[in-house]
């Protein structure tokens, strides 16, 4: 039997990047830079799409959701990092739940995105006449609740498996912010259902829609080769270029953090946890920038609207 105190621990201490502590001040000082870049860009991303008509379209749509996504996952772990880095190294019980729930939720979120963009341009290239009849608002609107919905039921259980756990020895978590497995295991009890669905349930989610983003880009591959002009491919091409520089972006160092975490065991730990830190600033920081140097519509928008900041 277990103290009550032990289901309900009033705060857990995140330690930051164990063995590099004396250059911790140092250290926060790039992600700190990373983080605005974040900020910034995808808040002009967003003010872009909004205030210009010509942007209100279904690709641009899911963007603003990226956006949105990115802005939630940097802000759900950059602040508590520098916190960690810099000052205040201790986390509440309700602010660790809080903040895994948002990480989770917005990778989860993420990769449903990239899914949807996927199909965007599947349907833009493969069925070109045919696309505002299939891609209407309505379908859009179901689209976004079902991702919303999807992500949050896979990530949503995450919290009460950690709420069922005790917590009665050391709550000293070797990492700068919360994450559902590395909680689970300062607790003395089973975790083994938290690891099964830590692991299996969100990234055989990710998996499947890994899948479907190959299966999508296997099709317009097969139309654009199909296109008698050499100028009509590349157009094509081009229009999947950022998407596809994303992607990588996203699902490339996600992969290696995970089978680093699960099979790297001679990888020391604060290579993981830098590694895992960079994967959750630098993606929302450069996604906007990719998509403001190659989608022509946004490039073309933000050149006009700090010129004309400038004539003011």
């Amino acid at each position: 039997m277990y103290n009550l105190s032990c289901y309900n621990p009033s705060s857990f201490i995140l330690v930051g990047i164990p063995g590099l502590e004396k250059f911790h001040m140092r250290i926060g000082i790039p992600f700190c830079v990373i983080y605005v870049v974040a900020i910034v860009g995808n808040c002009i991303l967003l003010y872009l799409i909004a205030v210009e008509r010509s942007l209100h379209e279904p690709m641009f749509f899911f963007l603003s959701m990226l956006a949105t996504t990115d802005l939630i996952l940097s802000t759900a772990t950059v602040p508590k990092l520098l916190s960690n880095l810099w000052c205040v190294q201790e986390i509440t019980f309700s602010g660790c739940l809080t903040q895994m729930f948002f990480l989770h939720f917005s990778f989860v979120v993420d990769s449903a995105i990239l899914l949807a963009m996927a199909f965007d341009r599947y349907v833009a290239i493969c069925f070109p006449l045919r696309y505002t009849t299939i891609l209407t608002p309505q379908v859009i609107v179901k689209l976004v609740a079902s991702i919303v919905v999807r992500s949050f039921s896979v990530i949503l259980p995450d919290v009460f498996l950690l709420k069922r756990l005790p917590f009665c020895g050391t709550r000293i978590i070797p990492h700068t912010y919360c994450e559902h497995i590395g909680v689970a295991r300062l607790s003395s009890a089973d975790i083994s259902i938290n690891i099964w669905y830590g692991f299996a349930v969100p990234l055989m989610t990710v998996i499947s829609d890994v899948i479907f983003i190959a299966v999508s880009y296997t099709f317009i591959l097969h139309a654009v080769f199909q296109l008698s002009s050499q100028g009509a491919r590349q157009k094509a091409l081009g229009t999947c270029g950022s998407h596809v520089c994303v992607i990588l972006m996203f699902y490339t160092p996600a992969f290696f953090s995970i089978l680093a975490h699960r099979f790297g065991h001679s990888v020391p730990r604060n290579v993981l946890i830098l590694f895992a830190n960079l994967y959750v600033t630098i993606p929302p920081a450069l996604n906007p920038i990719v998509y403001g140097v190659k989608t022509k519509q946004i490039q073309d928008k933000f050149i006009l609207l700090f010129s004309l900041k400038k004539t003011q």
